[in-house]
């Protein structure tokens, strides 16, 4: 079994291929190809360009959770496209979504476009707590639970319920698991739920299968030293043959990493092509 792996949007970007904060990532498999993200706004499109990708054969996307960075490029992913397509998502991702950067006003973070726009240019929601099958090798985790007693979300990320800002809890926070003979590939979002918690949870969901590898944001960029630290531990102790982080992990993490998982760890930067086993 071959799993494509092609990030079209990203922080940092390869020679010729545009960055912007944020994450989208193409996985080919099961003779499906399926789009985690959009990113912030048109870059994934553009890459995808460059790239020669079709995005009209793009047969479901999956929505990581409801943050702009990760939404924003859908209203354009969507006008190249010219189809209809399912978007399997959390019933959260249209919450109201906010984040306070340091001691600043707190700024809409959410979905910018509204639910009949996106559904006018062919959106179809599907939007779940449970896992989803997709095929029968490659399914969503679904809601995750927060079990590691290290974890946590940040508390400048808000919600607003009844005009009242409050901590969100991200529960629309989902990754994608592909269940291959070689153990799974987990496509993270930015595991604001913690990366642990979200492998932990594949595992479950799979037979406790070992991961084989790790794509994607790990949102370690404001973590502590010792959440850092605690992390590298849990992954080290799953075995994991292949470690590419992204967007939210940050350099002190990405650093630690790198020299923890030497051999195992690249930098999963938009243009980056992989090819699994």
């Amino acid at each position: 079994m071959e799993v494509k792996i092609t990030t079209l949007s990203e922080n940092t970007a390869n020679h010729g291929f545009l960055a912007e904060w944020g994450l989208s990532i193409l996985i080919e498999v099961d003779k499906m190809r399926i789009l985690v993200d959009t990113g912030m706004s048109f870059s994934a499109t553009h890459n995808s360009q460059l790239l020669g990708i079709d995005l009209a054969t793009i047969d479901r996307i999956v929505l990581s959770h409801g943050h702009r960075d990760h939404t924003g490029g859908l209203h354009k992913m969507l006008r190249v496209m010219r189809r209809e397509v399912e978007i399997i998502a959390h019933p959260d991702v249209w919450s109201a979504k906010y984040t306070r950067h340091d001691e600043k006003k707190e700024q809409y973070s959410g979905i910018p476009f509204c639910r009949e726009t996106l559904e006018s240019l062919g959106a179809r929601f599907n939007l779940t707590k449970k896992p989803i099958h997709i095929t029968e090798h490659v399914l969503t985790t679904g809601e995750i639970p927060t079990l590691s007693d290290y974890e946590g979300i940040e508390d400048n990320l808000l919600v607003r319920e009844d005009g009242v800002l409050h901590p969100d809890p991200l529960a629309d926070d989902l990754a994608l698991i592909i269940d291959t003979s070689f153990g799974l590939v987990v496509i993270s979002g930015c595991a604001h739920r913690g990366i642990v918690n979200t492998l932990r949870h594949a595992q479950k969901l799979t037979g406790g299968k070992a991961v084989y590898a790790v794509i994607g944001g790990t949102h370690l960029y404001r973590a502590k030293k010792d959440r850092v630290t605690r992390t590298i531990v849990d992954l080290r102790d799953m075995g994991i043959k292949k470690l590419g982080v992204s967007h939210c992990t940050g350099f002190y993490a990405a650093a630690k990493l790198a020299e923890e998982f030497e051999g195992i760890f690249f930098l999963n930067n938009a243009g980056t092509r992989l090819t699994l086993p």
